[in-house]
Formats: structure tokens, sequence, C-alpha cells
């Protein structure tokens, strides 16, 4: 079982959830995923980010701040820099490089030998993974294409007992997009813009308290 951290304490999420965190840009939805992460971190739980927007050593510096008291087993999946053409990168205990955000077929190998090594090796029986963010995936692939990608690695983290987590800007993206992409998730957290100064509004579907 996995919890959501402060967005909804009190509920208890199985092993294989799939959640889509929706909202415009600006709300909070990296900092909500993140903290889900960072509490799994405090009870010992394995953390993946597959990262399209940021580089890894971007992503580790945030999440080590987030997840601070902590020493996270943490792995990320970089398709940013690579693509980016910044020197020669090799992948290493923390970091494995996708060749960019395109290179679907590459992450998807990525996140497994990721999930392999955490319940093989270190014995992490609960891993939470992040994807940051399908937004990007859009920019770079049609719709089909991207879908059957979330498919397959939707399968995978309910195959691993993982909780997976998807980060999306909903004003993106057209209603057909977005209602069709939500069929892969058995849970959605929306986030909804507000007045200045106030924490934006959390929605949720598919998620008991």
């Amino acid at each position: 079982m996995y919890d959501l951290a402060d967005v909804l304490p009190d509920s208890d999420i199985d092993a294989g959830t799939n959640v889509l965190i929706a909202g415009p840009p600006l709300t909070g939805k990296r900092a909500i995923a993140f903290d889900i992460l960072a509490s799994g971190a405090g009870r010992g739980d394995g953390s993946i980010i597959v990262t399209t927007k940021d580089s890894a050593d971007k992503v580790l510096e945030s999440f080590t701040e987030v997840a601070s008291g902590t020493e996270p087993d943490v792995g990320v999946v970089d398709c940013v820099t690579k693509q980016r053409g910044i020197g020669t990168v090799d992948d290493d205990p923390r970091i494995k490089y996708a060749s960019s955000p395109v290179d679907m077929t590459g992450i998807g190998i990525k996140l497994s030998e990721f999930l392999q090594h955490f319940y093989e090796d270190r014995g992490l029986t609960e891993n939470r993974v992040l994807l940051h963010s399908v937004s990007t995936l859009l920019m770079y692939s049609d719709l089909q294409t991207v879908f059957r990608f979330l498919h397959v690695f939707t399968g995978r983290i309910q195959s691993a007992d993982a909780l997976g987590l998807y980060v999306i800007d909903s004003t993106a993206h057209d209603d057909q997009t977005m209602n069709t992409l939500k069929q892969l998730f058995d849970a959605v957290i929306e986030l909804e813009e507000t007045a200045d100064g106030e924490e934006p509004e959390i929605r949720t579907a598919g998620l008991s308290t």
C-alpha cells in the first residue's frame, strides 16, 4: 500500500496504481508529485524519476531538497541531456540516459532496469515512479504514439506493484486528448487555479479516503 502524502493524508493506495496529476502551469503539480515521492522515501520506498524537462542533476538537486532528512534510494531516467548534446554522458548507479523524449523504447528499457535493480539488488519492494512530464512527450510525438507508450509504461508499474505518478499540463492539450489519456489511469488529481495568493484547489477522481 502507498500513501499520497499531504494530498490525501488519510488514503491508502493499492500497489500497482497509476495516478495522473493534471493542472495549468504554476499550480504546483511537480511539487505535489515530489512530496508524494519524498513521503515514500522517508519510509524506505524507492524513487524513480523519468524527466523529459530538466537534466538529472537538476532533478536530483530539487528532489534531495524536498526529501531532506532522508537518504533516498533514487534513480533518474534523463531524457534531456543527450538530446542537448552536452558532452559525453554515461549511465551511473543513480542516472540512466535515454537519447531524447522521442526515444520511448529507450525510456521503457531504462525504467525496467531501475525497477529490476531496486527490487532484486536493493530489496526495495515498494517503489514510486514519477514521469515529468507527459506534456513534453506530446510535444515530440503524436497522441497515438504517446498513448501506446503510456499503456506499456502503466502496465509495467502495475506488474511491479509500484505507484506511478504522471504530470501533465491540462491547458496545453484539448479535451479529446485529455479524455483519451485519462483512460489509462486509475485515478486523477486535478489542480485548479484560484485567486492570487491562494493555494490551488485539488480535486480527485478514483481515489478513496
